[in-house]
């Protein structure tokens, strides 16, 4: 499920902020980009972030902004050895303009933080950084969730809608196929004596063989677990299950448009298989 959190905090000397990013994934898929100062961190953060996002592609950025306590020195050395450097290459080359600080300060180790400052921060620090960002990261995600269950909820209700219309048929259709059956073997054996007991017994079992009752019973048990799911305030993925008892409803549907011989039972098989895709391809986002 997609989804946004980010979160600023101090890590050791320095104020970090860190930024989650997720899309749909099967499994939990990270990716942690760190600065260098904090990568000794990437463990701990991976750890973190498996045991909040149990499913998804997640992208964790982390930036450091500034010092968080501590005074900046100036190297007073390389401040010197850089101006003369400076200086050195206008003379060969008679380029204008003045060697001022402002320039010598943008080259890299000029600045450095107060020895007693430069240390790389805990894993409480981490964990407190890490635990608010995927709090944020989960608030969106269940406000995106809300919305998904709500679109969800009213794909199913068009797969029921046809599934009671199916039922409805079903029986009607049933005793015109066993009609068309007799009908049938009687023209076809016009003039020839058949045991009467036995021919109804073999047209009886050839139409039992198109009932659809059972697999619309087991679609409406399935349909009533997939709801439930979708209601459930648990705290837990639910993604998987969704994704499996849509499995069962399409098993259920193809098995009934196998039997279905009828042209208007065929028309909301159609119909139900149409929607059950569109229902997958949106729990494919969902945790």
């Amino acid at each position: 499920m997609t989804g946004f959190g980010a979160a600023a905090g101090p890590i050791g000397s320095q104020q970090v902020t860190l930024e989650l990013r997720t899309v749909n994934h099967r499994f939990f898929n990270p990716s942690i980009k760190l600065p260098s100062a904090l990568s000794q961190w990437e463990g701990e953060l991976r750890e973190q972030l498996r045991k909040g996002v149990a499913r998804g592609h997640v992208t964790a950025v982390a930036r450091i902004e500034r010092a968080a306590t501590g005074m900046q020195e100036i190297d007073e050395q390389k401040v010197a050895r850089y101006a003369d450097l400076l200086r050195g290459i206008q003379q060969r080359h008679q380029l204008d303009g003045a060697v001022d600080l402002a320039t010598i300060l943008r080259f890299p180790d000029v600045l450095a933080s107060e020895p007693d400052q430069e240390h790389a921060g805990t894993p409480a620090e981490v964990q407190k950084l890490a635990g608010e960002a995927i709090d944020a990261l989960t608030r969106m995600r269940e406000v995106e969730g809300t919305r998904l269950a709500a679109l969800l909820d009213e794909r199913i209700t068009m797969v029921e809608g046809a599934l009671r219309r199916i039922a409805a048929r079903a029986p009607g259709r049933l005793v015109a196929e066993r009609e068309r059956l007799r009908k049938s073997v009687k023209e076809l054996t016009e003039g020839v004596d058949l045991d009467q007991q036995r021919l109804a017994q073999e047209i009886a079992l050839l139409a039992d063989r198109l009932d659809v009752s059972e697999e619309v019973d087991r679609f409406r048990s399935h349909i009533s677990a997939f709801r439930e799911t979708l209601s459930s305030g648990k705290k837990e993925p639910v993604g998987k299950r969704l994704g499996f008892l849509l499995q069962e409803m399409l098993r259920e549907a193809n098995t009934t448009g196998s039997k279905s011989k009828d042209a208007a039972m065929l028309h909301d098989v159609v119909a139900v298989k149409e929607e059950l895709e569109r229902i997958a391809e949106q729990v494919e986002n969902i945790e």
